[in-house]
């Protein structure tokens, strides 16, 4: 099979991930890269191999490239994708698609009309322990779910937010540490639990002189009747990561990271499989990765469609509105309605 041939887009710390996965799967190769700055897109195209391109326009008259990994700052995502689209190249865009709802349907559109794919960068849905909770929870084996949370506890330093500029920004970061650091792991509540109907959040920078939240805390009332907590701040001085605690009627399971660290059933013994090693950097991206390349070949939707962006951005712009409105936010429709 002829290898799918990748470009990336930005070549900031998430890129070197991407150029790591790429040059390491039998089923890629990295033929080109572009950066704002042209010092720095030399400077990665020559330790990977690829053709330093002049400007993003140069990136979309290629016929030798098959996808693009979009790893420019989040409110950027939106533009670029349809321009690649436009291209007929496959795109694979990193979290969050968007930062803005109503710009996630042209971005479909977008690639539908050119009839290119569109992924999102979900890594840690690709997590053998992620798969097995998954296939757990549908098959019934918790029984009817009860409280379901994630807390993410991160650390990032002021001088983190002030090493780039766009770094805590609205406009271009598209909020602080629900959008940036959490979203993974809002992603994973919600795609394991399933759809939040609404939420009421709070919203801060508690320490940080930024724009944009440092800490955040929202209760989640899901579709089939459970409820929930999300909390995520990055100013966890020796935070410990990301850890989901799942309870049903019949079990318990949490997750520490991409480790499971409690399965519990009900009147059953029961006892994990052994799962392959897995570090969600790099081998999410990596598994990402490759699912997109043979995707391209196969004619087929990626593992993680672009359409899942939404779903975790309802969530943390619905958890923004309520914290700014002082109001339950409800999910359930199209679009967010605030609850008076």
């Amino acid at each position: 099979m002829p290898k799918t041939r990748f470009a990336i887009l930005g070549c900031g710390i998430i890129a070197e991930v991407h150029a790591e996965g790429i040059t390491k799967i039998e089923e890629a190769e990295l033929v080109a890269v572009y950066d704002i700055n042209p010092e720095e897109g030399e400077k990665f195209a020559e330790k990977y191999g690829a053709v330093p391109c002049s400007n993003f326009e140069q990136m979309l008259e290629m016929e030798s490239i098959d996808v693009v990994c979009i790893c420019t700052p989040s409110g950027l995502h939106a533009k670029q994708t349809i321009q690649i689209a436009k291209a007929k190249k496959h795109v694979l865009v990193e979290k969050p698609m968007a930062i803005k709802l109503e710009d996630i349907n042209p971005m479909i559109q977008a690639c539908e009309e050119n009839q290119v794919l569109l992924s999102t960068v979900f890594p840690r849905r690709m997590s053998p322990q992620a798969r097995f909770a998954k296939e757990l929870i549908q098959n019934g084996k918790l029984g009817e779910l009860s409280l379901c949370s994630a807390y993410v506890k991160l650390y990032r330093n002021q001088e983190y937010y002030d090493s780039a500029g766009w770094r805590g920004t609205w406009e271009v970061d598209g909020g602080g540490a629900m959008m940036n650091q959490g979203i993974h792991t809002v992603d994973m509540l919600q795609w394991l639990v399933g759809p939040v109907s609404s939420l009421y959040g709070k919203t801060k920078a508690v320490l940080r002189d930024i724009e944009v939240e440092d800490t955040a805390a929202t209760l989640l009332q899901f579709k089939n009747g459970a409820m929930g907590i999300l909390e995520i701040t990055t100013t966890a001085y020796e935070g410990k990561g990301q850890r989901l605690a799942i309870h049903g009627e019949k079990g318990t399971i949490e997750i520490e990271e991409d480790t499971i660290t409690k399965f519990e059933i009900e009147g059953e013994e029961v006892e994990l499989p052994d799962f392959e090693s897995f570090n969600v950097i790099p081998d999410g991206h990596r598994l990402q990765i490759k699912d997109m390349a043979l995707a391209v070949h196969e004619n087929r939707t990626p593992y993680v469609p672009g359409a899942e962006g939404r779903h975790s951005l309802e969530i943390i712009l619905g958890t923004y509105e309520s914290s700014r409105l002082l109001r339950e936010v409800d999910l359930s429709g199209k679009s967010l309605k605030y609850f008076d």
